[in-house]
């Protein structure tokens, strides 16, 4: 009897790594969105090139606001091992930082920043943030289809 070559479905279709700087705000938001949207349908990690102490609480406060707890996790420093382990790497500001390998899927999404910022700045980056994890989710679904 051979094995059955198709994924059981439980597998992940895909894995993504969300890099910014500090890993406490943008990141996290995409990864929190993600989580919820898709489930246990994508691997989902995030990172940072200058890892921060602790999460933004202007980011926490504005996922709060659309039912996504971000308040447990905690900024990740951004290695080569992250980066080989997932097939998109979406970057929000990590410049020069994110080490690149054949065969991933490299995005680059230029978002403002929200660090320092209260919660009535970090909802347009949260806003457009999840606008672009619905689009992401849309690709790697449509992918799977070919």
């Amino acid at each position: 009897m051979s094995p059955d070559p198709s994924p059981s479905p439980a597998a992940p279709i895909a894995s993504v790594l969300f890099v910014c700087v500090h890993n406490a705000g943008r990141s996290q938001m995409a990864a929190g969105f993600l989580t919820r949207l898709a489930g246990d349908r994508v691997e989902v990690r995030s990172a940072g090139s200058l890892p921060a102490e602790r999460v933004n609480p202007a980011a926490v406060a504005a996922m709060a606001e659309v039912g996504v707890d971000i308040s447990t996790e905690r900024p990740k420093t951004l290695t080569p091992e992250a980066v080989t382990a997932s097939d998109y790497v979406i970057t929000m500001g990590c410049g020069d930082a994110c080490p690149i390998f054949p065969g991933k899927t490299y995005l680059d999404w230029p978002l403002p920043d929200p660090a320092g910022q209260g919660v009535e700045s970090v909802r347009p980056v949260r806003d457009e943030i999840h606008r672009r994890v619905r689009s992401l989710i849309a690709e790697i679904d449509a992918g799977r289809e070919v």
